[in-house]
């Protein structure tokens, strides 16, 4: 099938699956006349990168998890735990980060409320 069709199959646009292509993640088939031709293969696999990607991994961290992204690595795959322990590990290091910047604003907006607050009762 070709790029408009596998794009819509997928929920991702056009050029979200040349990326994938141009960045190392797939090697998608062409026709005759230089069309890309997408088989079911390659839609598995585009699959679980647009997956990976929603879950915050870069096009770099896919392309180390490449066993993870073929069919043979539908199942358990080389370093997939481990990576996705590291990423877990580093979205719960933003979370506790952006967690304490939030109650660093609420401590400083109450700040600023009482301050007005004071100098409206004088």
């Amino acid at each position: 099938m070709q790029v408009k069709e596998a794009a819509e199959r997928l929920g991702i646009t056009q050029r979200m699956l040349r990326h994938y292509e141009n960045e190392g993640l797939m090697d998608v088939g062409r026709t005759e006349n230089g069309y890309r031709s997408y088989s079911e293969t390659d839609l598995r696999r585009a699959g679980r990168i647009r997956d990976f990607i929603a879950t915050g991994f870069s096009t770099r961290e896919i392309r180390s998890m490449s066993a993870c992204l073929s069919d043979d690595g539908a199942g358990p795959c080389e370093g997939g735990i481990e990576k996705l322990t590291e990423k877990l590990q580093h979205i719960d290091r933003l979370r506790a980060e952006l967690e304490a910047k939030r109650r660093a604003v609420l401590d400083r907006l109450q700040a600023l409320r009482d301050g007005l607050s004071d100098q409206s009762s004088h």
